[in-house]
């Protein structure tokens, strides 16, 4: 039962920018964290946020066993542009059995490399980040998430042809293939959209679907 009760437990390797935010995140979230990095400022500066954060070389075995990082089930390689520190870090992670490993890559030929030697988790910040605003800057939607297989969900307004119907009769799954899973009217939360959902003009959809079709309806607007 104290196992069950136990607060989920996160290793971050790597304190810059991403691995700092995430971290703070986490632990603001109430998990507790032990953050790892070679910076001695790094490690001040989250001193007073994490659980523990300590100064390491993570490439090290024995200064890894040392702090209990083989008894973590979830860890996060954040290193940055040190390749070889990282892919030496995500090995040792894979060695221990840690059971859930992300790390991030600077580019899709360190992430193929990753995935190789174990991680069960690969981000490519900077890519995804220019990627989801690439897609809001040229269309008109209000965010976008792209999942694998081309698939996306995106945030916009309802489209003028969607305006005073129920979602059945307004012909945007049969017409553009895409699927309106929530909607939010001015000064009301995000519920669940339905067939009978009668949309109105200012209303905000979550539409979901294969990437250039939420981006047809998400233009419509």
């Amino acid at each position: 039962m104290a196992d069950k009760q136990r607060p989920t437990r996160v290793v971050v390797i790597g304190l810059g920018r991403f691995g700092s935010s995430l971290a703070r995140e986490l632990a603001r979230r109430n998990y507790e964290i032990l953050g790892i990095d070679a910076d001695p400022r790094r490690v001040q500066s989250l001193a007073d946020d994490l659980t523990h954060a300590v100064v390491a070389d993570t490439t090290d075995e024995q200064a890894m066993r040392q702090l209990g990082v083989p008894d973590f089930d979830r860890a996060v390689v954040a290193i940055g542009t040190n390749l070889e520190a990282s892919i030496l870090t995500t090995s040792l992670l894979v060695d221990f059995g840690i059971s859930n490993i992300w790390a991030k890559a600077i580019n899709r030929q360190q992430g193929r490399i990753l995935e190789r030697i174990g991680a069960h988790h690969v981000v490519l910040p900077e890519h995804d980040m220019g990627e989801r605003v690439a897609h809001l800057v040229t269309g008109r939607m209000l965010d976008f998430i792209q999942f694998e297989d081309d698939y996306a969900i995106v945030k916009t307004t309802a489209p003028a042809e969607a305006h005073d119907l129920p979602l059945g009769q307004s012909r945007l799954r049969s017409k553009y293939g895409v699927t309106v899973v929530g909607i939010k009217r001015p000064g009301e939360g995000f519920t669940y959209a339905t067939a009978e959902t009668v949309v109105h003009r200012g209303d905000v959809l979550i539409v979901a679907g294969k990437t250039t079709e939420v981006e047809q309806v998400a233009n419509l607007t």
